[in-house]
């Protein structure tokens, strides 16, 4: 497989997946009050979206990379 379809491959799961979970959550903790050995730390929570324009756009760009490898293996 050219590389080019190996490309597509990937940017086409990555729009699918993108598409099926259009967010992605990550979690910071930090030390609030720090002594000795006595700690209190908070965890704070943030939810991130992705475009559905980017994530579709991610889709159709895999699939036309897949194309053009499977037509350039094609073609030689």
């Amino acid at each position: 497989m050219k590389s080019n379809a190996w490309l597509g491959a990937l940017l086409a799961l990555f729009g699918l997946l993108e598409l099926a979970t259009p967010g992605f959550t990550t979690s910071q903790t930090k030390d609030v009050v720090s002594f000795e050995d006595f700690k209190i730390q908070s965890t704070e929570q943030s939810t991130h979206t992705v475009p559905m324009a980017l994530s579709a756009s991610g889709l159709v760009l895999g699939l036309v990379f897949i194309g053009v490898g499977a037509y350039s293996r094609r073609a030689t």
